[in-house]
């Protein structure tokens, strides 16, 4: 993988909210191959992220692709919603979904492209029958719901396997890891064979000039 084709995607829950315009441009202009945004319902994961008018308006103001990670209780519910709000990606994780199989065919029915989002305590085996399904595999090498932990060891293997299946048989899915990416953790994924990774406190905010970080983090 050339350091070029990797995929860096700022997480917007930790922009500047009081300019996130000057936000969205300036990491735009800095190179961001897409941006990742968070919801979470308070259920499913015992936090809140950002607002729907945020997402709302990040995806349709932004000149790079838009993702949202639902971290929502049957998330089935929703997706039309954040279809028309003109997400590209839309993640849900198994562990919140009964039919996660049809949830997944159904986000790609609308024209978008599905994702599954695999929490560390979540097996390879538990989610390789839909792999076929998604477009994109997002693995949290943390809990999800929380910014600022230190990435979990035991999920390497599991990314690992997930990249060897990528392209075997009916898969045709890019794994991308969220959670504690640290210039360090994205140079021993990327060797892995990891596509994508979403950025946070770990690898770029609040570490100086976005443009400068994120051409550091690709040449890794």
């Amino acid at each position: 993988m050339s350091a070029q084709s990797k995929l860096l995607l700022p997480s917007m829950m930790c922009a500047d909210f009081g300019h996130l315009a000057d936000e969205v441009t300036a990491l735009e202009t800095a190179g961001a191959d897409g941006f990742h945004l968070d919801l979470m319902d308070g259920t499913y994961v015992p936090n809140y992220g950002m607002g729907l008018q945020d997402i709302e308006w990040i995806c349709k103001n932004a000149t790079v692709p838009c993702d949202v990670h639902m971290m929502v209780e049957n998330p089935g519910r929703y997706v039309d919603k954040f279809a028309a709000m003109g997400a590209k990606v839309i993640y849900v994780h198994p562990e919140a979904d009964p039919h996660v199989a049809r949830t997944l065919a159904t986000i790609r029915e609308l024209g978008v492209e599905a994702g599954i989002a695999i929490n560390p305590g979540t097996s390879f085996s538990a989610v390789e029958p839909v792999l076929s399904l998604c477009d994109y595999v997002l693995a949290m090498t943390v809990n999800p719901g929380f910014a600022g932990q230190a990435w979990l060891d035991f999920v390497n293997p599991k990314l690992e396997q997930l990249v060897a299946a990528s392209h075997e048989g009916a898969n045709h899915y890019e794994v991308l890891v969220d959670g504690n990416c640290s210039p360090e953790r994205i140079a021993q994924a990327s060797g892995m064979g990891v596509r994508g990774f979403v950025l946070g406190t770990a690898g770029l905010f609040g570490r100086g000039d976005y443009g400068t970080t994120m051409a550091a983090l690709r040449a890794l």
